[in-house]
């Protein structure tokens, strides 16, 4: 999802982490692949249902019917993403657009990031029912699964992120900061490098407070699943609960999290102003070219047939 955040530079606030892999993504790939760059979008998006499938079966390990079921419920998903969703896609990109020969403002930026937060919201929305029957469907072996790639992801997160020193912290994150901005507006010179870098330096990111949040997260993923499992709820129940995960992904209920979410949020903001408004007239309309392209593959998607 970095296309129209690129522009700004501006991370949105955290999305769910390990639980949108596996509870959104159903979706998340149709999103993902459709805001990439210009050459991998057509191909890319029309290819999101089989990505998204080999993605959840990464966690479940589907059987039988299972298989037939959630790529029938792929389809469909990117079917309506396709109708109703890409034209929201295309606003945001027209809105980023309009931004990019100028200067901006940090509330500007996160303008955008929130539309990327508020296009992920109503694709979970869509994907809450087909998730809750394939919820349902799972077996004892395949929470387990589950569990089990959590544990792995949870692995690699500490070997990157918390077995390293702060400098080492802070060089990946300039690395990827650094990647993002030059992918929309070319090589960045030595004084826009080092503005990123002392951004960082200031920045609030706490990798285990964020580690924190995800370990919650996943815990709460299983439990929903093992409760749904052990009992006998309705449909009607089994989707409040699918909701109840959902919403508290997007939506901490840690105070104290909220509040530190709220201000690498703000953070980011600044530092996409920051970064945006140092950039020349040619990198801003390198910048622009590339926004045309997303949105001229974002238009052929749209025209095509399911």
């Amino acid at each position: 999802m970095n296309a129209p955040s690129r522009l700004p530079a501006v991370p949105p606030r955290r999305m769910p982490g390990p639980w949108w892999r596996i509870i959104g993504a159903t979706g998340a790939a149709v999103v993902l692949v459709a805001l990439q760059g210009c050459s991998a979008i057509k191909l890319g998006y029309n290819q999101s249902p089989e990505i998204a499938y080999w993605w959840l079966d990464g966690y479940v390990d589907f059987e039988g019917d299972q298989t037939r079921k959630v790529r029938e419920d792929l389809a469909a998903l990117q079917q309506w993403h396709r109708t109703a969703e890409l034209p929201q896609v295309d606003t945001l990109l027209a809105q980023a657009e309009k931004l990019a020969l100028q200067n901006v403002v940090p509330a500007q930026t996160c303008q955008i990031a929130e539309g990327i937060r508020t296009r992920l919201m109503a694709l979970a929305q869509k994907a809450e029912a087909p998730l809750t029957v394939a919820a349902l469907d799972l077996e004892p072996q395949q929470i387990v699964n589950v569990r089990r790639k959590f544990e792995r992801n949870n692995a690699e997160y500490r070997k990157e992120w918390l077995e390293v020193t702060l400098p080492e912290q802070r060089a990946l994150r300039f690395k990827q900061v650094l990647e993002r901005s030059e992918t929309m507006y070319g090589r960045l010179d030595g004084a826009q490098r080092d503005a990123i870098r002392l951004q960082i330096e200031r920045s609030s990111f706490d990798a285990q407070r964020s580690h924190a949040e995800s370990l919650r997260r996943q815990q709460d993923v299983l439990q929903t699943l093992e409760k749904l499992h052990a009992g006998n709820p309705s449909l009607a129940e089994a989707r409040a609960a699918i909701h109840g995960v959902m919403e508290r992904a997007f939506n901490t209920p840690d105070p104290a999290l909220r509040k530190y979410q709220e201000t690498l949020l703000r953070e980011g903001c600044d530092s996409a102003a920051t970064v945006h408004n140092s950039t020349s007239v040619a990198q801003r309309e390198s910048a622009l070219k590339r926004l045309q392209g997303y949105r001229r593959d974002i238009k052929i998607l749209m025209a095509q047939e399911p």
